[in-house]
């Protein structure tokens, strides 16, 4: 399985392997990471999945859509890295892939 990482802004980490086609933030809800409350239920209609991906992988995730931009938009702190983690889904591929949490969000 994959592994993913979740930083939180005070430097704890959390390591989890995550089955593939999961959303990053259903594996952060099942282990119980931080910060990531995911209220919408990964509907990309609340924002509470905000991260921030190490630019390394940007390549490697699917487009941001139109309506993940538009949430992002609300977003408070986002930067040009910033993405809501329901809509990254988990592949071989994203293997060792980082994500930072926001401030606001902890």
């Amino acid at each position: 399985m994959p592994r993913i990482t979740y930083a939180e802004r005070n430097g704890t980490t959390h390591e989890v392997d995550l089955p593939e086609g999961t959303s990053l933030m259903q594996g952060a809800l099942m282990h119980g990471v931080p910060g990531i409350d995911g209220d919408c239920g990964g509907e990309c209609a609340c924002g509470t999945c905000h991260v921030y991906v190490d630019p390394s992988w940007l390549d490697k995730l699917a487009p941001v859509t139109d309506a993940e931009a538009s949430m992002l938009s609300f977003a408070d702190a986002a930067q040009p890295n910033s993405r809501l983690c329901c809509q990254i889904k988990v592949s071989a591929s994203l293997d060792g892939l980082v994500v930072g949490l926001p401030e606001g969000q902890h």
